[in-house]
């Protein structure tokens, strides 16, 4: 399952991080780099495979906000930019993410992977083929949410802690969380986050998932309690 992508940056070097970064994604494909928005609306006229638009705002002749607005059935997009002024109107037409120049790697692939999500798995809300992929050094991992027992922030690095292993990978512990989904996951400490289906017990501010112990922050306390009381009630 490929997400075929078109790349439209005015800068050189911009094109060249990104032409790497989606090279090292194995579920985007790159159709082509355009310079300005008039070759990118030629590429998108020939091309109605295109699924993803990486796009970046300021461009000359055409800016890309404006570009955007104007597709009469426009693709995803990613908006990229160095000017982080422009963000509230990337969300305001349904961008899927709004990168701020420079990115790493693990922002761009937290970006990636929301829109194979919502390609793959949209609607799916609870079954079993709800996934991410999750780099760890060169490796990339299939795993199903459902799966996940939590997450913990380890220094630069999140642990996805499973049944039987953890997986090391190099995200924030915000980009992580935010990647997963709403209904299963919940923040419960500063340097945690639940996986609610897993949870065995809780006593006093600790959880017991399985044989782990994770705490409960007096700053998330009431949101995790509030979240509980809306589960039981639904």
């Amino acid at each position: 399952m490929k997400i075929n992508c078109l790349i439209i940056d005015d800068e050189p070097s911009s094109q060249v991080v990104l032409k790497k970064f989606v090279g090292d994604v194995d579920f985007l494909e790159l159709v082509k780099v355009c310079n300005n928005a008039i070759d990118a609306l030629q590429v998108l006229k020939q091309d109605q495979s295109i699924d993803l638009l990486f796009l970046d705002v300021n461009m000359p002749k055409i800016s890309g906000l404006t570009f955007y607005k104007s597709l009469q059935n426009p693709p995803e997009v990613i908006f990229t930019t160095a000017y982080p002024q422009y963000a509230v109107d990337g969300f305001e037409v349904n961008a899927i993410d709004y990168l701020l120049k420079p990115f790493s790697f693990e922002r761009f692939f937290m970006a990636a992977n929301k829109v194979f999500e919502k390609k793959y798995n949209n609607g799916n809300q609870t079954g079993i083929d709800q996934f991410i992929f999750i780099k760890s050094n060169k490796t990339l991992h299939k795993i199903n949410f459902e799966n996940i027992l939590y997450i913990e922030a380890y220094g630069d690095y999140v642990k996805v802690h499973l049944a039987n292993e953890f997986i090391l990978t190099n995200a924030t512990f915000t980009s992580l969380l935010e990647s997963l989904p709403e209904h299963l996951f919940i923040r419960t400490h500063k340097s945690f986050a639940i996986n609610f289906k897993q949870l065995n017990s809780i006593s006093g501010n600790q959880i017991t998932i399985k044989h782990h112990k994770i705490p409960i922050g007096q700053t998330y306390k009431t949101e995790f309690l509030n979240f509980i009381n809306n589960t039981n009630t639904k």
